[in-house]
């Protein structure tokens, strides 16, 4: 995952490690000064390497994740595949023959390894009659020479050894496993809508040919023409070339392009009359990449909230190291350091921090990415093979450690030379005499003109990224230029009026940006979001920070008691007001990730409160789906699914047909893409109605008067919404109704010219159909694709409408057993739905889980500044021990302290999280249309919050203890 970026990785990582070497080279003094206060502040470089140690890990965890998708899916292509790189298929058994002919020209060619041609079939098989039979209605059937598959697949073919006699079969372990079948049973076979019986002769593992496209059964030549003469010829296997490349199962997929081009030079005119090459292993391997990379970047959003978490808490730390040695450092100053010196210090000992961190980082990252893996394993596992489901086999590549390595050792390098500069800045006066830093020094003039050009810069994007309604500049770019303005305007105004009102300026436009660009969030980049939660909890810390004392007025009963516990609360605030910046980061760490798990939680919620509403969108009405074999179609499927042993469960049927078609021409869409292309009866749209997110006013007024239309006129399609949408979601469509696309033929050529009529809502029902399907659809009139794909356009499904009170589960198990004979499949749309749902939800609770990580990030750091803290203000605490306050006052002071803090990140950040779901929601025109309500799972968020409270009171309560353990004797003598 990311292997392109390795390169420049790696020469940041050398340059950045280089630069520090011959720092501390070149500079003796330099070097002694910063391993001085390595070696001397131990518990201090503990803390800062804690502070990188988990951003690392989170980013290693992330590629991890990535990895094992990535080997997973690669795996499962090696196992299904094997030697197989190219495949030429034929449409009929005769052409199948001429292709075969014209490519055995190419066995001696070096880039070919082998080649073989095979008959593939679907086909039901059953085991037993009676209550106890076993059935699977939809098996791969492939009929092979065993010894050229031996030769072809090598060992790994999984059909070694002597080939199946006549009324034999050789079956693989998982339709062995499906119907529990082992060597001498007797299995029936529904070919072509006749019976067929077989003995096994032997079980074979599931790899190489004897797991290609998911065929389970293996005959001897000659089974299926067999099986299809006697059925009268109306349905005939598909003739398939194998070709193996050079290279063996891995190393074949590089001349996969190479080859492909000689298969076609090869075929000829075969190429126009409905012969294809395709390159399975190929499109796997890159699904898997893609796959891979998409569920890693993923994770890494999700972490990169934690990872700015960690980033502040290095600059926290950094600030009150420099803090404590201000006197130090006002004295290396005076006597004629120069300020370079001292960054360069820092930036030693930071790199080393750096270093120690990103190498244990690497380490942790390697258990949250297997804790990641393994929960995710048990969400795939939970789902069948058909319905999505997926073995995950944990892996990391050398690629991703170094990468993590790199990012982590970056980041923290980053932050400390950065942070460094800053704290550097000291006035050698007030540093050696430990007084309070000048407030509010106003910037040179060079520099607020800087500041003042620069927000014309972003204010000039920013108004081309609103106008285009881009995600993530109309929301960085008026945040970059407001903030630009500040120090012209601080110039003319009263700082804290200036700050406020540029706080509430950006927070006002971060929450109403989609309100007034609904598009916003159209591209599907999760980088919009990383930069609205940025955004949004930066400006209400700002604004926050400004108004403190206007916050603290709501404790004013309690901080005016004259008791001890009002003294305390007086003590507890007291630092939060004066150290503005450091509060100001704790409650940026805590605000940014309560954000995003509130954030989720709501969606969450959202997302499972409209299951209804999705099941109807997906249903349109009808409740169940069957697919058959179109090598035995199901006659008169609207007749003999409502009548018979059916009469009175099912109350209409729409009959479906499906072909394999070519899209091009589609806005936004260069490249052409397969499509499943279903045929519809005019009965699709009297018997139900599926929505439509979008539609051609011209042809009605409403979405049935659509379908009608397009079911009647071949001239318009209804468009899925995922059609070419590969790694982004459903609002990053770039067609709309209206838009005129090609449809073509791939076996003929024959191209029509559609009109999109509409944009269907949800496409699940209309999902997998056809032998072939390509995961998206394109539905016209049956009428439609009979004319131009003929012989192509199999019927091979429909959509049943139940009547009221009628089980679907009961339905689909009947139906199923009814028509075994004709592989019939019976799908249960709720049930799909529900299924679609349980792995969101999982899903979410994942990432939640992932997120927390930020959490003990936030958390750890208010234990570290609260260590800090108590560490800084020994004298402080010595004074007031010695002048008679207890020692109870003492640390309830600082509990408080941190508690206060703690919590005003966590209500900002779960209150910004709550609003912006809010303002989504209501943007959201489905959910509104649909009546929705918004719902706030209020109990998940308090236990949240109390939780996050009580870890982060738990915290502080070791500072807090020690603080009150401070002897005034021995605080008032610290000479360090």
């Amino acid at each position: 995952m990311y292997s392109n970026l390795t390169p420049v990785l790696v020469g940041l990582l050398a340059a950045a490690v280089l630069a520090t070497a011959a720092i501390a080279l070149r500079g003796p003094v330099v070097r002694r000064l910063a391993l001085r206060q390595i070696s001397r502040r131990r518990v201090e470089a503990a803390l800062v390497v804690t502070g990188s140690v988990l951003g690392t890990a989170i980013i290693v965890g992330s590629l991890i994740v990535g990895d094992t998708l990535d080997f997973s899916v690669r795996q499962t292509a090696y196992q299904r595949l094997g030697v197989i790189d190219e495949v030429v298929s034929s449409s009929t058994p005769a052409q199948g023959q001429q292709a075969a002919e014209r490519l055995a020209g190419l066995r001696a060619d070096p880039d070919v390894d082998g080649i073989l041609t095979v008959r593939q079939t679907a086909a039901a098989v059953a085991k037993g009659d009676g209550p106890g039979r076993k059935g699977e209605p939809r098996a791969g059937v492939l009929e092979v020479d065993f010894a050229a598959a031996a030769a072809f697949g090598g060992s790994g073919s999984g059909l070694t050894g002597p080939q199946p006699g006549p009324g034999q079969v050789v079956i693989n372990d998982q339709l062995a496993g499906a119907l529990d079948a082992r060597a001498g049973d007797t299995l029936t076979f529904y070919l072509y809508g006749r019976s067929t019986t077989a003995r096994v002769a032997r079980v074979v593992p599931t790899q190489g040919l004897a797991g290609y496209g998911g065929s389970g059964a293996f005959f001897a030549p000659g089974t299926l023409l067999a099986a299809a003469q006697e059925a009268g010829g109306r349905a005939r296997p598909e003739t398939l070339t194998l070709v193996s490349n050079a290279g063996g199962v891995e190393g074949g997929n590089a001349a996969s392009d190479r080859v492909a081009a000689k298969l076609r030079a090869a075929l000829g005119p075969l190429t126009s009359q409905g012969t294809e090459v395709d390159k399975p292993k190929q499109e796997v391997l890159e699904e898997a990449r893609q796959a891979g990379d998409e569920l890693g970047s993923l994770f890494l959003f999700i972490g990169s909230f934690a990872i700015i978490a960690g980033v502040l808490l290095l600059v926290n730390v950094f600030v009150m190291l420099a803090e404590e040695r201000k006197p130090e450092l006002g004295m290396l100053r005076a006597v004629g350091m120069r300020r370079g010196r001292l960054v360069r210090g820092f930036v030693v000992e930071g790199a080393v921090y750096a270093l120690v961190a990103a190498s244990l980082g690497v380490l942790a990252g390697l258990g949250v990415g297997r804790v990641v893996v393994e929960v995710a394993a048990r969400i795939f596992a939970s789902f069948g093979e058909d319905d999505g489901g997926l073995d995950l086999v944990f892996s990391v590549t050398p690629t991703s450690l170094v990468n993590g390595f790199a990012m982590g050792f970056l980041i923290a390098f980053a932050t400390v030379a950065l942070t460094s500069i800053r704290i550097s800045r000291v006035n050698i006066i007030a540093a050696i005499r430990d007084l309070p830093g000048e407030g509010g020094r106003r910037l040179k003039r060079r520099w607020v003109v800087a500041s003042t050009l620069a927000a014309a810069g972003f204010g000039a994007a920013a108004w081309v990224a609103v106008a285009r309604s881009q995600g993530v500049g109309s929301y960085l770019y008026p945040a970059l230029a407001t903030l630009a303005l500040c120090p012209l305007l601080v110039r003319l105004l009263p700082r804290r009026a200036v700050y406020t009102a540029t706080s509430l300026a950006v927070l006002g436009w971060g929450l109403g940006a989609n309100t007034v660009r609904p598009r916003v969030f159209d591209d599907g980049s999760t980088t919009t979001f990383i930069v609205l939660g940025v955004v949004l909890t930066f400006s209400a810390v700002l604004l926050v920070s400004q108004n403190q004392e206007l916050l603290l007025r709501l404790f004013r009963p309690l901080v005016r008691r004259p008791t001890a516990s009002g003294l305390a609360a007086r003590l507890a605030m007291a630092y939060p007001l004066a150290r503005r910046f450091r509060t100001g980061a704790i409650l940026i760490m805590y605000g940014l990730v309560v954000f995003t798990l509130v954030l989720i939680t709501v969606l969450g919620s959202v997302i499972d409160a409209g299951v209804d509403r999705a099941v109807a969108n997906a249903a349109g009405g009808y409740a169940i789906r069957v697919d058959y074999n179109p090598a035995a179609p199901l006659t008169d499927p609207a007749g003999r699914l409502v009548g018979g042993r059916f009469a009175g469960r099912v109350q209409g049927v729409a009959p479906l047909s499906a072909a394999e078609g070519r899209v091009t021409g589609l806005p936004g869409l260069p490249k052409p893409i397969d499509s499943t292309v279903v045929g519809a009866t005019p009965a699709l749209a009297e018997q139900g109605l599926f929505p439509l997110d979008e539609r051609l006013d011209r042809l009605g007024r409403d979405d049935r008067a659509v379908w009608r239309a397009v079911l009647a006129d071949p001239r318009y399609v209804i468009l899925d919404q995922y059609l070419g949408q590969t790694g982004a979601g459903p609002g990053a469509v770039t067609y709309r109704a209206g838009d005129a696309l090609t449809l073509t033929d791939p076996r003929t050529g024959k191209a029509e010219r559609k009109v999109i009529a509409g944009i269907l809502a949800d496409d699940t029902a209309f999902d997998g159909i056809g032998e072939h399907s390509f995961g998206s659809a394109l539905i016209t009139s049956a009428r439609g694709l009979r004319e131009q794909f003929g012989g192509g356009a199999e019927a091979s499904a429909a959509l049943l409408r139940l009547a009221p009170g009628a089980s679907d589960q009961a339905l689909a198990a009947d139906l199923q057993g009814e028509f075994l004979a004709n592989s019939l499949v019976a799908t249960r749309i709720r049930h799909l739905v529900e299924l679609d749902y349980a792995a969101n939800r999982s899903f979410f609770r994942l990432l939640q889980g992932f997120l927390a990580l930020g959490l003990v990030i936030g958390i750890a750091g208010l234990g570290v500044v609260m260590v800090r803290a108590v560490r800084e203000r020994r004298r402080s605490v010595g004074v007031l021990r010695a002048l008679g306050f207890p020692a109870s006052t003492v640390r309830r002071a600082f509990l408080l302290e941190s508690s206060f803090i703690a919590l005003e990140g966590i209500l900002l950040g779960a209150g910004l999280a709550i609003v912006t779901s809010y303002l989504l929601f209501k943007n959201d025109d489905e959910l509104q249309a649909a009546g929705s309500a918004f719902p706030v799972p209020w109990l998940s968020i308090a236990v949240l919050v109390a939780v996050t409270a009580v870890a982060s009171l738990a915290a502080t309560a070791w500072p807090a203890r020690q603080a009150a353990k401070i002897r005034p004797a021995v605080a008032l003598r610290i000479a360090d």
